[in-house]
């Protein structure tokens, strides 16, 4: 078994040397396919503290994974793994933070959900099962995508008790406010995010700039200072500056749109 994954880890860091080289969707795939064990831990410990559908996260997760691999230098030393998780947690608190909103819903939704609430139990009386969600809309006469949001709707209305069980052991239960970090916890888990997104980007740049922004911004030296140490003057330390500053904006800043995974 260690054999084995050893040599997984070792094919994908062969992976990563040669897409870093010849970037292509192919290789991007393959490393996706690689590593997509990551992507489905994130994503099954965060369904334990939302109602968004596994699936959901998953595939959200997926284009964090895609970030990281575009983004990853195997030059630098660092594990991919450690380089890659704050993408992948990333997106999927994006995903939930537009998601989990509290909604103030529109009165034609609620009339849609309440009459769909007095179908649901007709039909499965009718029926002898739960109905679909498709003949549920067929009999309010209403789109498939229309009853899906009114119901979701709903249910970001609904408020949830911090004492509500979320996990129930034999021998103790665990409710939501457990699981649900304080305000400081999450402050602090922010930052290092932040901090390794930030090392992330850093360990991308260019050797000159780099060091110029460690020198200037991380330890405070005067640009002549900084200057002295990389062999420059004060204006092209300046000029590495711009260049390193602007480069990592670029890092740093979600792209425009996201490719899709091919099949």
């Amino acid at each position: 078994m260690a054999a084995s994954e050893s040599s997984v880890q070792y094919d994908g860091m062969d992976l990563l040397h040669l897409y870093h080289q010849h970037p292509s969707i192919k290789l991007r795939n393959q490393l996706v396919e690689i590593h997509q064990g990551l992507v489905r831990k994130m994503a099954y410990k965060f369904r334990h503290q939302c109602h968004e559908p596994y699936e959901d996260l998953e595939q959200i997760g997926y284009f964090g994974l895609i970030r990281a691999i575009e983004r990853f230098n195997p030059n630098q030393g660092y594990a991919f793994s450690s380089f890659a998780i704050p993408y992948i947690r990333g997106e999927i608190l994006h995903f939930l933070r537009d998601r989990s909103t509290l909604l103030k819903i529109p009165r034609r939704w609620q009339e849609v959900y309440n009459q769909g609430q007095k179908i649901r139990k007709e039909l499965t009386i009718s029926l002898g099962r739960p109905p679909k969600d498709i003949e549920i809309a067929n009999k309010l006469h209403i789109s498939l995508q229309e009853w899906q949001e009114s119901k979701l709707a709903a249910q970001n209305r609904s408020p949830l008790s911090l004492d509500a069980t979320c996990v129930n052991y034999l021998d103790y239960q665990l409710t939501l406010g457990d699981i649900i970090p304080c305000p400081r916890t999450a402050v602090l888990q922010q930052q290092e995010e932040e901090r390794q997104l930030l090392q992330g980007a850093m360990s991308l740049l260019e050797d000159n700039p780099r060091i110029a922004v460690e020198l200037v911004f991380l330890k405070e030296l005067t640009r002549k200072d900084a200057g002295k140490k990389i062999g420059a003057s004060p204006m092209t330390v300046t000029r590495y500056l711009q260049k390193g500053l602007q480069d990592l904006i670029g890092y740093l800043q979600p792209p425009a749109e996201s490719g899709v995974l091919s099949a």
